[in-house]
């Protein structure tokens, strides 16, 4: 028992912070250049959100249906390499690609809301999902060869995937949608915040936003 005292959760991660990164400096590489749909699909989803077609829903559920078939069946057999776990989560990416078409197309989960505060934390929860993770690796030093992309990685993915989620009229259909979404959050973070890395702080707004959404429907259902 002493002997396991001695141990920190970095002694169980196979991996230092540095060959992390550079797995996305690989894998930018070699996707070179599907970023620039990827980003530009990206930034359809807030726009469908605030512009708010009649096909929207189903639009945007086809977009983020996508990128989790794409992140699942790109980066994770990569990031598998050196994280023996990964390999196993693909089928839950790939279940979670069938899930949002399915709940976005037959039941409308993701249509945009008409107005309120919850569609503008989630618009603002999208462009942060976005950008947030560009502007962390160019401020801690790795540059544009080793940010992540939506749809290209899981983090981007998952945040922009919860601020849809905040943004749809249709409130249950659509948080079956985010438990996905959400747990990935919570495993990055932990993974993150165990190498000891600065962008495991990424994902304090991203809990904010989820913070401040649910206190706007609880003053909602009380007025």
């Amino acid at each position: 028992m002493e002997t396991w005292l001695t141990y920190s959760p970095q002694d169980f991660l196979l991996f230092s912070e540095r060959v992390y990164w550079r797995l996305f400096e690989l894998h930018n590489a070699e996707l070179w250049p599907a970023q620039i749909p990827a980003v530009l699909a990206g930034l359809a989803v807030p726009a469908l959100l605030v512009w708010r077609p009649w096909w929207a829903g189903r639009a945007i559920a086809g977009i983020l249906g996508l990128a989790w078939a794409v992140a699942g069946l790109a980066f994770l057999p990569r990031y598998a390499t050196v994280n023996w776990m990964a390999g196993d989560l693909i089928p839950m990416f790939l279940g979670q690609a069938v899930l949002i078409a399915v709940l976005g197309f037959a039941a409308r989960a993701l249509v945009p809301s008409p107005g309120g505060a919850r569609r503008w934390i989630g618009v603002a929860l999208c462009l942060y999902g976005l950008a947030a993770p560009l502007a962390a690796a160019l401020y801690l030093g790795r540059g544009m060869a080793g940010a992540e992309i939506f749809a290209l990685t899981p983090d981007p993915t998952a945040i922009v995937t919860l601020g849809a989620v905040l943004a749809a009229e249709r409130r249950w259909p659509a948080m079956i949608v985010g438990i996905v979404a959400a747990l990935w959050c919570v495993a990055s973070w932990a993974t993150l915040a165990t190498l000891g890395t600065l962008q495991a702080w990424l994902f304090a707004p991203v809990g904010l936003a989820l913070l401040a959404a649910a206190a706007v429907s609880r003053l909602r259902r009380s007025g």
